[in-house]
């Protein structure tokens, strides 16, 4: 990459999106681990 290129920097409301994305893919994980946990103990 060249000094002269320009910072290929999302927007602001991508960013956000995407950090968004993230967390709700972390709480899905948990989610899905917690459940099976649940039905594992029955």
């Amino acid at each position: 990459m060249l000094w002269s290129d320009p910072e290929n920097e999302p927007p602001k409301e991508l960013r956000d999106m995407q950090d968004m994305l993230r967390r709700l893919g972390v709480l899905m994980a948990l989610a899905m681990i917690l459940i099976m946990i649940v039905i594992g103990l029955r």
